[in-house]
């Protein structure tokens, strides 16, 4: 169990640490509403974690302070050469982990029950519970990942609404990847069906593209996921939509057992190393399940079936992959491709000249690859 350590009033005290994102903290201080942003962010910067025991408001407030000092940009910055787009990529993520490492040294106690005990502190036992479970015993997390919760709780209890599903809402966990970004989704409606028997949906995190082919008339739906956090929130979505009978949602590390005559995967778009557990969604190390995928469908697809990979070609525009290593997987694991569908992202961020990776993601097209086996022959 990690515990960090602090004096305080004379004497030493140590607690639970928890967090999902960071180990704990060698050197805290004791701060309060006294506490200048000046010198939370210098101690920060320096490894200093601060514990706070003033008023809550006031911590977020010093939490943003913080971080407008660290967005600011350099006041005469060095003219250096145009970074290619992958050096864009691992500059931008060395960025974003030094924020979030300094960030999250403002602390906040929590007593047994998930109470905060602090001046205007809100209720965040649900937030926390639904994250976390029940816990009887004090802990101490850091402010930016408590705020990650309380929104989470936010989406989860609100849902994001699904234009695929006639504008029912899907309601994301904790940890698991929030639909928000609905092209692909669309793309998995939009799709010609090869068979509406039998469809598996790998890696299905909160279910939605599950419950999408369930609405579309697939009589029988295995959904597959290794999180527990994702299976428990595939299995509430499905159940709420009212698919449940349809969609059966297993643990299984990628392909469950048999055969299907559609399968379905949206994997990790960038081969990349995840920073978290919480960014696994998003980086995929060393292609792990995209290889995964290929490699193991044409052995479970029935004869005349299609599986769907639902790819953004984001990493081909950052340098980390190319469109020949894509088409030489898909050879190597004896699939050809049967057909396209392409979309382009609406997101913000894609329009967004002062992102740092504005280039790529301007450009980023995600499509939805119909693949056949080559050895497979359809059935009479």
């Amino acid at each position: 169990m990690d515990e960090i350590s602090w004096r305080e009033d004379g004497r030493d005290h140590r607690v639970r640490w928890r967090s999902e994102s960071a180990a704990p903290p060698r050197r805290v201080v004791v701060a309060d509403d006294e506490t200048r942003a000046d010198d939370a962010y210098r101690l920060a910067c320096e490894g200093t974690a601060l514990l706070w025991r003033g008023d809550f408001q006031n911590a977020r407030q010093l939490l943003g302070a913080m971080a407008r000092r660290i967005d600011r940009p350099p006041r005469r910055p060095r003219r250096k050469p145009e970074p290619s787009q992958v050096q864009a990529f691992h500059l931008h993520r060395q960025a974003r982990a030094q924020r979030a490492r300094t960030l999250g040294m403002l602390l906040i106690p929590l007593d047994p029950g998930h109470v905060i005990p602090l001046r205007r502190a809100p209720s965040v036992q649900d937030a926390c519970t639904e994250a976390y479970g029940p816990d009887d015993q004090p802990y101490v997390t850091s402010l930016r990942e408590l705020l990650g919760l309380i929104g989470a709780h936010e989406w989860r209890t609100k849902g994001v609404p699904v234009p695929a599903l006639g504008g029912d809402r899907i309601h994301p966990h904790y940890g698991v990847f929030s639909p928000v970004r609905g092209e692909y989704v669309d793309l998995v409606n939009e799709a010609p069906l090869p068979s509406t028997t039998t469809a598996f949906d790998i890696g299905t995190g909160t279910g939605v593209l599950a419950a999408v082919l369930a609405r579309r008339g697939a009589e029988r739906v295995v959904a597959t996921d290794l999180d527990p956090r994702a299976l428990a929130c595939a299995q509430e979505n499905v159940d709420r939509l009212e698919v449940g009978k349809q969609v059966e949602v297993v643990r299984a590390d990628l392909f469950p057992p048999g055969r299907a005559g559609l399968i379905v995967c949206n994997p990790p778009w960038v081969p990349a190393k995840p920073s978290s557990p919480l960014e696994h969604a998003v980086y995929d190390p060393g292609g792990r399940m995209l290889r995964g995928f290929l490699t193991g469908l044409a052995d479970h697809l029935e004869p005349g079936g299609e599986g769907w990979l639902i790819l953004s070609d984001l990493a081909e525009h950052l340098g980390l992959r190319t469109r020949d290593e894509l088409r030489a997987l898909f050879g190597a694991s004896d699939l050809e491709v049967a057909g396209r569908l392409d979309t382009r992202p609406v997101h913000p961020r894609a329009a967004d000249p002062d992102d740092p990776l504005h280039a790529a993601r301007a450009a980023e097209t995600t499509s939805l690859w119909r693949l056949r086996s080559t050895s497979a022959q359809p059935s009479a």
